[in-house]
């Protein structure tokens, strides 16, 4: 499929809205937790055996994106949202056949690896573009794309939740939403599908320049994504994304559950519906976190916002483990600060990308990298669900069930924090020479010209 290339008096502006139709339909992964209670219940499955599909969609999210993320930059981003389209709403369906027929592998199987490979050619689909639309603010830009990723649950969840008291919460309930899900997500890609244009060399320059703000200079360095690998910088990335990303997911991937369980024990214990109230809150969040972070990071610089994620999340995950059972809104508020955190983690890190490599290959590079939310995916929910299981088992109740999991959590966030501190520029000897540089863009240029 060849990339289509935006007409000359193209506005810049409408990229941002075809990536979020793919992003606000891929975020749905976000409400997971909504259907954890009804699949616990109607399938007899543990509180951990409940979260495999999410985290094997997490995985699938970052393979997906680290060897799909070379051939989104060679057939451009049309092509990827055409399959991203595919993918998440076969996931469903397949979920959907499970359901019905009480098969659990069969819902793994759609949802976590199909659907997963759907959300991560979704999710790099629109990135490198934006990022080549926008050199003058790649915060601000990927920031109002990816935050349709964190504000997809927003949606999904009273949606889900209303679906589910329509429907039913038994198997076949949980199939038709399963189904109904998987056939509006197809029509709302679409729009993204068609909407989508990639700028033609100098395009994107001179649409920065008619707007009324300073640009910022195109990045000296240019680094290949085979380069990257071998660059401390990449694997130091990698662990603060990973670490900060462990300490969000485990809240959200549990976030329902969690509510309740914290305050069982409470005079006013929380609802089913006000813990799906919580959910949306949350993905309001990190919805809000991605555009209002990453457009902060613009000013301030990408380091200093990541020592904001990691510290001040450090310093919110130990007022919910001494004081959160105190009060439901001093809980709430710090889960909201954390998730704000983990969703501008990930709106921020294209734009610390082109800081540290460049914009010569980084779809690919960003692809590499999200192999970090491959892990936390896993590591996350692994950690809350394993210690909160073992902890009922115990006989423990409140919010001793979440105390461990949150002390790890904490050290996990000072580990991310010690490696962003140590990332440095990247050492000349792995630039890509500018003769090289020119000669790509000449080639990529040539052909975009004759589509």
């Amino acid at each position: 499929m060849t990339p289509p290339v935006a007409p000359a008096n193209w506005s810049r502006w409408l990229v941002p809205p075809a990536a979020l139709s793919i992003h606000l339909s891929i975020g749905q992964a976000y409400s997971w937790s909504i259907f954890k209670p009804p699949l616990e219940s109607s399938l007899h499955l543990s509180a951990t055996a409940s979260a495999v599909p999410f985290q094997l969609a997490i995985v699938m999210l970052g393979l997906s994106a680290a060897f799909g993320g070379t051939l989104v930059e060679r057939h451009g981003p049309r092509w990827a949202m055409t399959v991203a389209l595919c993918c998440f709403s076969s996931g469903f369906l397949i979920a959907a056949l499970g359901a019905v027929t009480q098969q659990f592998w069969l819902i793994v199987f759609g949802y976590g690896c199909v659907g997963g490979v759907g959300l991560g050619i979704g999710y790099i689909s629109p990135v490198s573009t934006l990022v080549k639309w926008f050199p003058d603010r790649p915060g601000v830009a990927t920031g109002i794309a990816i935050m349709g990723f964190g504000g997809g649950a927003l949606i999904a969840s009273p949606w889900s939740a209303q679906m589910l008291k329509s429907f039913g919460s038994d198997h076949q309930g949980i199939a038709l939403a399963f189904l109904v899900h998987g056939l509006s997500y197809a029509v709302f890609m679409a729009l993204g599908v068609l909407l989508i244009r990639v700028p033609r060399p100098g395009q994107a320059s001179r649409a920065a320049a008619a707007g009324a703000v300073d640009r910022q200079p195109a990045p000296a360095v240019q680094v290949s994504a085979n380069a990257a690998l071998r660059t401390p910088q990449f694997w130091l990335l990698w662990i603060v994304l990973c670490m900060n990303v462990t300490a969000g997911i485990g809240i959200l991937e549990r976030a329902a559950p969690m509510i309740t369980d914290f305050f069982a024990d409470s005079s006013a214990p929380v609802s089913v519906s006000a813990a799906a109230g919580f959910v949306a809150l949350l993905s309001a969040a990190n919805m809000a976190g991605r555009i209002g972070w990453s457009s902060l990071s613009d000013i301030v610089g990408r380091k200093n916002i990541y020592r904001l994620y990691l510290l001040v999340g450090t310093v919110m995950y130990v007022l919910v483990s001494q004081a959160g059972d105190a009060s439901k809104p001093l809980f709430v508020i710090c889960a909201m600060c954390i998730l704000s955190f983990y969703g501008g983690g990930f709106a921020t890190l294209p734009a610390y990308l082109k800081d540290l490599f460049g914009t010569y290959q980084i779809g690919a590079i960003h692809g590499r990298l999200l192999t970090a939310w491959s892990v936390a995916g896993v590591l996350g929910p692994l950690i809350v669900d394993w210690v909160a299981d073992s902890q009922k088992d115990a006989g423990k109740t409140g919010p001793s069930v979440y105390g461990i999991s949150f002390v790890i959590m904490i050290v996990l966030l000072l580990i991310g924090l010690v490696a962003n501190e140590l990332i440095k520029p990247v050492a000349a000897r792995h630039h890509v020479p500018a003769q090289r540089e020119a000669t790509d863009v000449g080639i990529a240029g040539t052909q975009q010209q004759g589509a």
